[in-house]
């Protein structure tokens, strides 16, 4: 546990949170400023900065939480669909513990996840390709 870090305290149960799911290796609570009704945060129990960079288990332990949450919500708010996604480096904002966003989607919703995109250059396809695959 680090003392600084909010997503530790809550695992701990020294900072109060709605948690809608735990297990050994992962607790699932409410976001505490939702995007939309539902918007729920799922962490690793053991501190990790990422979840990209985490160890298997506990990496594939978050994303099976997602599932998991992810068909009670289903099931509880019927929403049109969720938005999954997941931060890291610089981009993950004021808590340095990995966590995954698990946000219910209404078609009326205000939530915006837009990315610009281009045509994908075969020749730059193909060249990040072939490096990706030579170390994986």
């Amino acid at each position: 546990m680090h003392d600084d870090c909010e997503f530790c305290r809550i695992v701990a149960g020294e900072q109060a949170a709605h948690v809608l799911y735990e297990d050994e290796r992962t607790l699932a609570f409410l976001d505490e400023n939702p995007a939309t009704p539902g918007h729920t945060l799922i962490v690793p129990r053991a501190h990790a900065e990422e979840v990209v960079t985490a160890d298997e288990p506990t990496a594939a332990a978050v994303f099976e939480t997602v599932r998991t949450v992810a068909t009670a919500l289903e099931s509880v708010l019927e929403p049109d669909g969720f938005s999954v996604f997941h931060t890291s480096g610089p981009l993950v904002g004021s808590v340095d513990h990995a966590h995954v966003h698990l946000v219910p989607r209404r078609t009326d919703d205000d939530v915006r996840l837009s990315l610009s995109r281009t045509p994908l250059e075969p020749d730059a396809a193909a060249d990040l390709t072939g490096r990706v695959r030579s170390v994986l």
